[in-house]
């Protein structure tokens, strides 16, 4: 367990004590990276499996559209469950303010698997009729539903775990666990597809790739029940206990209007990400067989070769923002995607087999800037008291908005458009106002997070961080002195 004493009300950190500093237990640490990241595995697995069988999926549910009509209808059910994202986020996040982050985190851990397990029953249009796309939809609603608390609630989870000095690479495995559980969905689709006729496919082998959201549901249940509450919540649930009256909570618009600055800083950093998240995962299998005419294996295969090498990429930049800061990394990226966004989708619609790779890693690393710097960002933009709550909104907000529509109006507008460069333009902007967020962020590397005492890895690191808090302390009362010195003389 770490190592936690309440801390007194302190005037400055100079007066810090080693008992007030939180010392993380290194296995507790592990296991709670681990935990939190294995939820995004589960959401990603499902997003990778609806995204390659989102042709398969236009078929079954939509058999009466033109192919083009089945892809965007396909698409706009996968866009639905965004639209309740922030009302999951705002009935998970103060869940998770008042009573416990893990304790939600188990609970939409299940909710999601269910929701997932459910889409897998669905009879086809051809046995229900209207009612197949209807269950289609309610089932994406309960995901959507479900996942609203979940990232908010495991990159809350984890920056209260780490230690301040590495945050950065420890909130990248969140988005190492994203990148795995597409992975692992894109890879069991491929391989049915491979192994699988078309008929087969088309019948019943679709649903196969649901059905494991049971079984994953159950393990990571188990996994998230066994942890501990993370030692900021602990403490301020102390500090609360302690007090004669506690302070009331503040209520949703209070909070919105206190921390707007914070709120519209998260969900520019949200939009910049998912925008960049969602044309590569789950836009690109489909604009690379039904906008390039590229066989359906080919363009499964070279999406997830470009995954592969995003997830050691990914735990890369994490430990880089570690070291130079969020705000390089963050802003690398921001500025690579205004800068590179068309260039590399004029390498991919060269059709090309070595072109196309070469213009879909471009992408994959400057969103790896992203996926790497923002978990650790975001939950630094709040106190510990509203951070789940606040960051569980504004990034479903952002997500709902810009993030999950990115499909649906990118094939919207290249079949409008019939102008498929659509997507580079579209990047470009969410990279423009990712480059102005950026300049409004103050940068939190290897500090403490708002509201909470600093965290570090041994008590002999507490010691030496104390001693350097009160060399600092003591050389501003010399310069003080000597300020004071000079103005009386």
């Amino acid at each position: 367990m770490s190592t936690r004493i309440t801390p007194a009300q302190h005037p400055d950190k100079s007066n810090l004590t080693v008992d007030d500093i939180t010392v993380v237990d290194n296995k507790l640490l592990k296991r709670a990276v681990g935990a939190a990241a294995l939820g995004n595995t589960m959401e990603w697995f499902d997003f990778g499996v609806y995204s390659y069988l989102a042709v398969i999926i236009g078929k079954v549910f939509f058999p009466d559209a033109s192919n083009t009509a089945q892809l965007i209808a396909s698409f706009g059910t996968f866009a639905a469950a965004f639209l309740v994202r922030p009302i999951g986020g705002m009935v998970f996040g103060p869940l998770g303010d008042r009573y416990g982050r893990q304790k939600v985190l188990a609970f939409t851990m299940i909710m999601m698997s269910i929701g997932t397990f459910c889409i897998g029953l669905i009879p086809d249009y051809s046995k229900i009729g209207i009612m197949a796309p209807i269950l289609l939809l309610l089932a994406r609603l309960v995901q959507g539903f479900s996942t609203g608390g979940e990232y908010g609630g495991a990159a809350t989870f984890i920056a209260e775990y780490s230690t301040d000095k590495r945050r950065g690479f420890t909130g990248s495995f969140l988005e190492f666990g994203t990148i795995l559980g597409y992975i692992l969905g894109a890879a069991l689709v491929t391989g049915m597809t491979s192994l699988l006729s078309s008929e087969d496919m088309l019948s019943w082998g679709w649903r196969i790739p649901f059905f494991l959201a049971a079984p994953l549901g159950l393990f990571g249940l188990f996994v998230r029940l066994k942890l501990e509450e993370t030692p900021a919540f602990q403490k301020h649930m102390e500090q609360q206990e302690a007090r004669e009256h506690a302070k009331p909570s503040l209520t949703l618009w209070q909070m919105l209007h206190k921390y707007r600055h914070q709120m519209l800083k998260c969900i520019g950093l949200v939009l910049v990400f998912n925008v960049s998240n969602y044309m590569l995962t789950s836009y690109m299998p489909s604009y690379l067989t039904g906008v390039l005419h590229m066989s359906e294996l080919t363009g499964l295969l070279l999406v997830m070769v470009v995954m592969i090498l995003m997830m050691p990429l990914t735990l890369l930049w994490g430990h880089l923002t570690d070291r130079i800061g969020r705000r390089p990394v963050i802003g690398f990226g921001a500025a690579g995607l205004v800068v590179l966004a068309i260039p590399s989708f004029m390498l991919i619609g060269s059709g090309d087999i070595a072109l196309v790779l070469a213009g879909l890693v471009v992408l994959g690393i400057l969103h790896t800037t992203f996926s790497g710097g923002t978990p650790s960002t975001l939950p630094a933009l709040f106190v510990t008291d509203i951070r789940y709550s606040a960051l569980a909104i504004g990034f479903n907000v952002s997500v709902s908005l810009f993030g999950g529509t990115t499909p649906l109006v990118t094939a919207w507008l290249v079949d409008t458009t019939q102008n498929v460069m659509m997507p580079a333009y579209y990047m470009m902007g969410a990279g423009a106002i990712g480059l102005i967020t950026v300049y409004t962020l103050r940068e939190t590397a290897r500090k403490p997070l708002s509201g909470s005492m600093p965290a570090v890895a041994t008590r002999a690191e507490a010691h030496s961080l104390i001693k350097k808090l009160r060399g600092q302390h003591e050389r501003k009362k010399a310069v003080a002195r000597e300020l004071a010195r000079t103005a009386a003389d």
